[in-house]
């Protein structure tokens, strides 16, 4: 173990090692007083815009993006309005469905027939109340079965339905254009007994 003198200089630290460089060929060298090619200036070949393309540069931009923004306001608007009437209908589709059930009812039970045809007025403007605003109903009895707008709530035996088509429907379905509100429930047939 090797003592130093509290007087002695320290070390100085060892140079990093040097990267392995690739070999210079001496005849290719260059001389370091000469300066590196400077590069070609790129302004020199495209000409600069003038104000004016600028300033009509900006505009077109500028009314690209109003009208895109004009745009997306109007998309924005129909579909609040297409949710607005989606929400709105379907609260008033249990009531359309108590309107026909009573009707049903009032006729299997005698009731008096002007009171069946006042609230055969008023299931009828309802219905074109809900169509005006695009509901559509989904007519599903006899008509095969399909999941996309059927309910299925069981299956029973039928000799007069073939297999996998709608025997009854106990509530009825309902698309707000090309939207599904509401699946009709339907019983489905399994086809004749055995």
């Amino acid at each position: 173990m090797t003592h130093k003198h509290p007087h002695s200089k320290p070390e100085a630290p060892k140079p990093a090692a040097e990267p392995d460089l690739p070999a210079v060929d001496p005849a290719h060298a260059v001389p370091e007083d000469v300066p590196p090619p400077a590069a070609a200036p790129a302004a020199a070949a495209e000409p600069q815009p003038s104000p004016e393309e600028i300033l009509k540069d900006r505009l077109l931009r500028l009314q690209a993006d109003f009208e895109n923004y004009r745009k997306r306001m109007d998309r924005e608007k129909k579909d609040w309005i297409a949710f607005a009437n989606e929400k709105l209908v379907l609260e008033l589709l249990p009531v359309l469905d108590h309107f026909e059930l009573g009707l049903a009812d009032g006729a299997k039970n005698g009731a008096p027939a002007a009171f069946i045809e006042g609230f055969q007025l008023i299931c009828n403007q309802l219905r074109a109340a809900l169509e005006k605003a695009g509901v559509q109903p989904i007519d599903a009895e006899g008509a095969a079965f399909d999941p996309h707008v059927h309910e299925a709530i069981t299956h029973l035996p039928s000799a007069d339905v073939p297999a996998d088509h709608v025997v009854a429907q106990t509530r009825r379905g309902y698309k707000l254009g090309d939207k599904l509100l509401r699946a009709a429930q339907v019983v489905v047939s399994s086809g004749p007994a055995d």
